[in-house]
């Protein structure tokens, strides 16, 4: 069997996300019909059935959510090949980082001043401010050659580091019947709608709704069965939602003294498992400017005083 083409696995990625070729064609800006064509041939090629196609929709095989997960790694590698390439030629390069607001657990000014007094021969770094998964696209297509992200994200294809680890507080409306409470247990949030976090996948909504547990084996104290909140798509729309009353929801520590309101109360929660700040790059990177970044955030990171060491949460 030939070597499969990257074109090839543009056309397929396109088609399994849309699950329509008419909108895939379009995204691809050309005709359905040799797009058909070329899926059905790349299926001939594998000797295996990518989608299940009948008049009304298109479905993935199981081989084709295979090939989909796979596929997505290769073209975001190509496409990071040529934008990282192009970056390096330019007269004047820079060490790209990325980052989402209160993503970095207030240690990016510090680490950016530490890498900066490393070596006066390495790149200035250009911080991207990007919305909530962004970061990891960017390590992933080229646009950016460093990242400090939040637990938990999709590491395939990424090395990363941790640099802090820090409780996470519910969120709750200041009238709230367990706003009183300096502490929250397991069962007391039973019955509460906790908010759906657009573009989450199953793991990562667990998570923002205190459903993953705790690592060491137990539930979170959240149950699976609680009710669903509004969808949400930042923290400030989260926040939003939490004070109206439609919901409770869970935050880090550090991102709850960035946004303190006489509306809300933070109460920590036995059991709610934490959020873990990471410094992550591209697990291809040979890049000095990138090694430097790293040194100088785990350097930051140790000077930091240990959050879940505080007897108040």
């Amino acid at each position: 069997m030939n070597e499969l083409e990257v074109r090839e696995l543009r056309y397929f990625v396109a088609v399994a996300e849309e699950l329509n070729f008419s909108r895939a064609a379009q995204r691809l800006q050309m005709a359905q019909p040799p797009l058909s064509k070329a899926i059905a041939q790349l299926e001939s090629r594998l000797g295996v059935r990518l989608l299940e196609r009948t008049t009304r929709q298109v479905r993935l095989t199981a081989a084709g959510q295979v090939l989909l997960d796979e596929a997505r790694l290769v073209v975001d590698a190509v496409r990071a090949a040529a934008r990282r390439t192009r970056r390096a030629g330019r007269p004047t390069p820079r060490l790209v980082v990325a980052v989402k607001p209160g993503g970095d657990a207030g240690l990016l000014g510090e680490v950016l001043a530490a890498y900066r007094g490393a070596d006066p021969r390495l790149p200035p770094p250009e911080v991207v401010v990007g919305g909530s998964g962004e970061p990891v696209a960017m390590l992933r297509d080229g646009r950016a050659d460093v990242a400090l992200l939040r637990s938990p994200f999709d590491g395939r294809g990424l090395d990363s580091q941790p640099l802090v680890v820090e409780p996470r507080l519910a969120v709750l409306p200041a009238a709230h019947r367990l706003a009183g409470r300096r502490r929250l247990r397991p069962g007391d949030l039973a019955g509460e709608p906790v908010p759906r976090w657009q573009g989450a996948d199953p793991a990562d909504a667990a998570y923002y709704a205190g459903r993953d547990g705790t690592g060491d084996g137990r539930t979170g104290p959240v149950p699976d069965d609680a009710p669903e909140g509004p969808l949400v798509a930042s923290v400030e729309q989260l926040l939003e939602v939490v004070a109206l009353g439609q919901a409770v929801a869970f935050l880090s520590l550090s991102t709850t003294e960035r946004h303190r309101r006489p509306d809300l109360a933070y109460r920590p929660v036995v059991g709610l498992s934490p959020s873990t700040v990471v410094v992550a790059w591209p697990e291809t990177s040979r890049s000095a400017a990138v090694a430097a970044f790293v040194r100088a955030a785990q350097d930051v990171a140790a000077r930091q005083p240990d959050p879940l060491a505080d007897p108040a949460l």
